[in-house]
This record gives C-alpha cells, sequence and structure tokens, in this order.
C-alpha cells in the first residue's frame, strides 16, 4: 500500500478545498461545508485507493465511487477535474450555472465519472448497494479460477442525513445480509445537518447497528489524518465476507474561523471575506480565485497514465480469457454491451380465447420465465410478493451470499430499496434488472422510479393487483390514483394491458426500449384473452382498435381489465341501440403520444366527439382524449372491501352501466 507523499498530499487537499469554496461563493449557490470536511478521505481515495482509468470512465472493471450525499457535488467535480476526467477549470466557474456539465447535483450523463444521479438523500446508497450486487453476480457468473475478469470494488460516500433515509436503512440491511463484502460505505460523521446539531434528532450508536446488520465497521478519528483514512480504507478492502463501514469524524466547513462545525456551512456560500480568513488558514493565497498549482495538477494527473495501465493489463486478461474460454467471452461481451440474445423472444407464448381466461399477473409470469430461457442477463425479483407478482425465475437459483450467481432477487419487503437497487444494478452494467410488488405500493418506490426516469434507465417494474378489483383487502390495497401518478411522471412508460396477449407485447416492449423504465400495471383477477383477428393497428404505439366498425358514432377507450367490459358494452349497443361502436384498448399513454399524428387520428377520430374512457382509477388525465364531448367512468374516491367483481358492479364497471352512460351522451 503506497503510504501518503504528506506535503504534496496536503496541499492538494487544500487545492480541492479551495476549489469547492470558490465555486459555491462564484455561483451564489450550493454546499460548500461537507466538501471541506471530506476532502481528505475523497482525495486519499482517488489517489490511493481507487482502481479507475479517468480516459475511459466507463472501463468495466473499474472501481465505482457514489456521492450518495448529491449536494456535495463540488467536491466530486473537483476531483474529475484534477484527475483528469475531461473537465477543467471553467467547467467549475460554471457550477450549478444553465448548460453546464457541473449541475448542482451530479447528473448521469452529463458528467464524465458520474456515475448516478444523487440528491435525494439515501438513493445514492441503495444505487451503489445495485452496482455492488451486480459486480458479486457478473463475477459469480464469469470467473474462473485461473481468470477474473470482474474484480472491482464500489465506494459510496454518505453523511448523516443519508443514513436517516429508510431507504439507506433498507440497502444497508439487505447488503448485510448478502455479504456484499466489496462494498465500502464512506460515513462523513461530521455531526451537522440543516437544521444544527444531529443530536436533536439522531443520537442511535450507528456502529453498533451496522455491526449488528453484518457489517464491518473501522471508525477514523480524525478526518484529516490520511494514514489513518487510507489504512480504514485498506482494511475495507481486506475484508472479504461483510460490506463495510469506513466512519470517519470529520468537521463540516474545516478551517473556516467562524462556520466550521456550524450548520450555517451546510447550504450557503462562505462569503467572500470569511474564504479569505479560510484561505489564509490553509496557508493557500487568499486573493487567488481557483487556484491550482502546477504540482497539483502534475500529482493527480499521474492517473492517467496509471488507469491505463491498469485497463491495459486487464485487456491482456479479458484477451487470454478469450482464447482460453470463448463462449463465455462473448456472453460476457453480450451482457456488458446490454444486447438481447439472438432468440430472446422466441419462446413467448401466445394465448388464445379458448384457453379461457387468465390474470394478467400470470401471463406475465409465462412470458417473463419464457424470456428469462433465452436472457441470461434478465434477473430481478419482488418486494417479498413473488407468489404474487409471479416474477420468479423458475429455472434460475436465488441471489444470495456466496451464491451470488442466482437470478432470483429477494429483496424482501423494501419497496424503495428494490428501486433504487435496481437503478444501481442496470448503472454497473451486465445485468438487465426487473422488480415487482403491488401497484398500491408504487408509492413506497416513487421516489427511485423518478430518478430513474430522469436518468433514463430501461428497467422494468412489475405492478399487479392493479385496482378496487383487488377486493377483500379494502381500500388500503386497492389503488386508485396510481396509475394517474406514475404517468405524471415524465419519462416513465406506463403500460397496462388488457389480456395476456398485450402482456406478452408489453415486455417485449419493455426490453427494446432502452431510453426510458417502464412499469408494467397488472391485473389480480383472470380476463378473456382478445380475439386477435378483431385486432385493428399496433400495439406498440399505445393505443388500437379491438373492435372497429365503419363511421363510428362512439368510441370507448378503456385500458387493462376494463377493455373486455367495454367489448361487451359495444356489443349491447350495436345489437339494441343501433349505435355503431369502437372500442380503443390504450394501454399506454406515453406510447400514443409518440404515434405518428395520422395514426393518432385513426385511432381517435378528430369527428368523432362522442368518446368515453373507462378506467378503473382517478379520472384525472382522460379529459385530453374524451374532448368536450365526451365522458370519463373513473373512480375519485377510496375503494372498499368486498369481492373484486361486486367492488367493480358497485363502482359502475359493468356493461350496463357503460351502455347507461353512453345513451347519456346521445341525449344532448
Amino acid at each position: 500500500m503506497a503510504k501518503a507523499e504528506t506535503t504534496l498530499d496536503q496541499l492538494t487537499v487544500t487545492t480541492i478545498r479551495t476549489l469547492c469554496m470558490d465555486a459555491v461563493q462564484k455561483a451564489n449557490s450550493g454546499h460548500p461545508g461537507a466538501p471541506m470536511g471530506l476532502a481528505p478521505a475523497a482525495y486519499t481515495l482517488f489517489k490511493y485507493l481507487l482502481k479507475h482509468n479517468p480516459k475511459n470512465p466507463a472501463w468495466m472493471d473499474r472501481d465505482r465511487f457514489v456521492l450518495s450525499g448529491g449536494h456535495g457535488s463540488a467536491l466530486l467535480y473537483s476531483l474529475l477535474y484534477l484527475f483528469g476526467y475531461g473537465l477543467d477549470l471553467e467547467d467549475l466557474k460554471n457550477f450549478r450555472q444553465w448548460g453546464s456539465r457541473t449541475p448542482g447535483h451530479p447528473e448521469y450523463g452529463e458528467t464524465p465519472g458520474v456515475e448516478t444521479t444523487t440528491g435525494p438523500l439515501g438513493q445514492g446508497i441503495a444505487n451503489a448497494v445495485g452496482m455492488a450486487m451486480a459486480e458479486r453476480h457478473l463475477a459469480a457468473r464469469f470467473n474462473r479460477p485461473d481468470q477474473a475478469i470482474i474484480d472491482h470494488h464500489t465506494y459510496v460516500m454518505c453523511g448523516d442525513g443519508d443514513l436517516m433515509e429508510g431507504v439507506a436503512l433498507e440497502s444497508v440491511s439487505l447488503a448485510g445480509h448478502l455479504g456484499l463484502g466489496k462494498l465500502i460505505l464512506i460515513y462523513d460523521d461530521n455531526g451537522i445537518t440543516i437544521e444544527g446539531k444531529t443530536d436533536i434528532a439522531f443520537t442511535e450508536n450507528v456502529r453498533t447497528k451496522f455491526e449488528s446488520q453484518n457489517w464491518h465497521v473501522v471508525t477514523v478519528q480524525d478526518g484529516n489524518d490520511m494514514d489513518e483514512i487510507q489504512e480504514a480504507l485498506q482494511a475495507g478492502k481486506d475484508e472479504t465476507g461483510r460490506p463495510t463501514l469506513v466512519q470517519i469524524k470529520t468537521h463540516i466547513a474545516y478551517g473556516s474561523p467562524h462556520k466550521q462545525d456550524s450548520s450555517d456551512a451546510h447550504g450557503s456560500p462562505l462569503g467572500a471575506e470569511e474564504i479569505k480568513l479560510t484561505k489564509k488558514f490553509y496557508g493557500a493565497p487568499e486573493d487567488k480565485d481557483f487556484y491550482v498549482p502546477d504540482e497539483v495538477l502534475e500529482n493527480c494527473r499521474r492517473a492517467l497514465s496509471a488507469g491505463q495501465a491498469l485497463e491495459h493489463a486487464w485487456q491482456e486478461g479479458f484477451d487470454a480469457y478469450k482464447t482460453q474460454y470463448p463462449e463465455q467471452a462473448g456472453q460476457f461481451v453480450d451482457a456488458v454491451s446490454g444486447f438481447l440474445t439472438q432468440g430472446w423472444d422466441s419462446k413467448i407464448p401466445a394465448f388464445k380465447p379458448e384457453d379461457g381466461p387468465v390474470a394478467t399477473r400470470s401471463a406475465s409470469g409465462k412470458v417473463l420465465n419464457a424470456i428469462a430461457d433465452n436472457l441470461p442477463t434478465l434477473m430481478g425479483g419482488s418486494a417479498d410478493l413473488a407468489p404474487s407478482n409471479n416474477t420468479y425465475i423458475k429455472n434460475a437459483t436465488d441471489f444470495q451470499k456466496g451464491a451470488w450467481e442466482g437470478r432470483n432477487i429477494r429483496f424482501g419487503v423494501r419497496e424503495h430499496a428494490m428501486g433504487a437497487i435496481l437503478s444501481g444494478m442496470y448503472l454497473h452494467s451486465g445485468v438487465r434488472p426487473y422488480g415487482g410488488t403491488f401497484l398500491v405500493f408504487a408509492d413506497y418506490m416513487r421516489p427511485a422510479i423518478r430518478v430513474a426516469s430522469l436518468m433514463k434507465l430501461p428497467l422494468i417494474y412489475v405492478f399487479t393487483h392493479d385496482s378496487v378489483a383487488v377486493g377483500e383487502d379494502g381500500p388500503t390495497h386497492q389503488p386508485v390514483e396510481h396509475l394517474a401518478s406514475l404517468r405524471a411522471i415524465p419519462n416513465l412508460t406506463v403500460i397496462r394491458p388488457a389480456d395476456a396477449n398485450e402482456t406478452a407485447l408489453a415486455w417485449k416492449k419493455a426490453l427494446t426500449t432502452l431510453d426510458s423504465p417502464t412499469a408494467l400495471i397488472l391485473s389480480r383477477q383472470n380476463l378473456p384473452t382478445l380475439d386477435v383477428s378483431k385486432r385493428d393497428g399496433e400495439f406498440m404505439y399505445g393505443a388500437y382498435t379491438v373492435e372497429n366498425v365503419t363511421n363510428p358514432e362512439l368510441i370507448l377507450i378503456a385500458t387493462g381489465s376494463e377493455v373486455h367490459i367495454c367489448v361487451e358494452a359495444a356489443k349491447m349497443l350495436e345489437k339494441d341501440h343501433r349505435i355503431r361502436t369502437a372500442v380503443v384498448s390504450m394501454p399506454s399513454w406515453e406510447l400514443f403520444e409518440k404515434a405518428p399524428a395520422p395514426y393518432r387520428e385513426r385511432i381517435l377520430p378528430s369527428d368523432v366527439k362522442k368518446r368515453l374512457a373507462v378506467e378503473a382509477g382517478i379520472s384525472m388525465g382522460w379529459e385530453k382524449y374524451v374532448g368536450e364531448g365526451g365522458r370519463i367512468m373513473g373512480i375519485n374516491r377510496f375503494g372498499a372491501s368486498a369481492p373484486g367483481g361486486k367492488v367493480l358492479k358497485e363502482y359502475g364497471f359493468s356493461p350496463e352501466n357503460i351502455v347507461q352512460n353512453a345513451l347519456e351522451m346521445f341525449k344532448k
């Protein structure tokens, strides 16, 4: 283990601190305190322990570094600049400005070297757990006794606020259970949050809590002692059977005469005069902003040649692996490239009306297993609901400690952690993750879904028990507002299939989508399989005509389980009232909005003003599709406890009531 070069290392830490202060001051916005306290730990990690190649931030076997407390982004940007990731001083000077590569919180895809979007506290820890899980899975799947092509660590830096969040606690618990020995959590224990000292709300024994959850804990008493920090981080690397918490006692805004150890330094610039006094304390030039001594830049940029040498050595090892294990090497390349293997969809079943009704959650399970047999990167699980969600891969084993080759993940009752862990797994690359729970519990996952949508990650969320038809469990488990809530998230594709075949198509669409997550909304109750021969249109466009007629007078628009009720109602309207009625299945608003305008006009002709939307959820949003002359049948109150069919009928979801609502439009 290389030892710190005391004088030059201290000068580099001082430079990092002053860059962070100056960036926040110039932006007149940001969080200088944590970066000032964490600079020695972050520098020690990047200089002496992190396996990385700044010239190629995407090198597969690099160590991952996640700044969970994303408000401290000035620290990360300063490191990325100094170590040669492609940022320059102008980027630091444009911190938090329009169009800059240094946004207020780290954003995946905007800045080279940023592994994930962070800022909502705790989620970065869960992302890192997902990365560590993906590393263990790929290592178990592809490494051979004489060839280890996957062998890296995941480091995540967090603060007190992160550890107060429930998502962090869920993730920490799972990581300890799984024995993720290549996960190292660096805890900035500075005792300060926005409101003041942490003891106003946070007095637990963090060390004991982590130890009780099968974590190895190392404490660093002096956050400025780089030798002690380095030894602690190395101890984390040496511990292979448990994840490690490195608890570092730091001072927020270290060196600031008036703001050290004060919440005033958390989220506000120090001020010009305070910065001068702090630079004087550091022994740095007081009147030079964004000052970087040449020897500091030279010191950090040694990582360029060192990183290239590391990747070159890995590439030589992989070339030997390809020679010795050509089939596995090809599978590895497919996995990390995100390719869908040839024939991945060849076994997806086709469902026939004569086979009888089937719940879309059951159809989803059949489709999932048919795909999983031919797509080895597909892995995931459920928040303790796999038998209900039908998310278990039957021909695979469980992902557990020491059995990381398994593809079935037992997330436990940890919805928020599951959502954020899925993001980390995909960001690591090499796996295509999915996760399931009841639709009503999408609320617990919403923060993770939102950030995944922001990052454009093609994750798959399997949400079952999709309406008041859940029945006897009652309003606590009957989602009514959840479809609208998910549809409100930008860049999330929500698909609510009407039958088993639509469910198969929904899975195909989800897996061929590469720039957004997909939420599959599935029924608990059995649904008839629609007659494929009567379908007119493209499912992939988000809506199509199930029952087509020439020159329709009325259009019934529905999703999911309500489509087949509308089909029955349309038959009654035509037979008993001679009203030409078209039925449109609209499984996805988002896909329909992306469809060509002529196609949208064909499905919803503008000259047909009488339209009735039918969906067992709140009516909000359907106004766009029914127009001024239309109506909406929805549920704008909570559900009730009774058998599902009874609840649907009492809430008006019957062919007879649809007919009655349609006829009232013709009375106008």
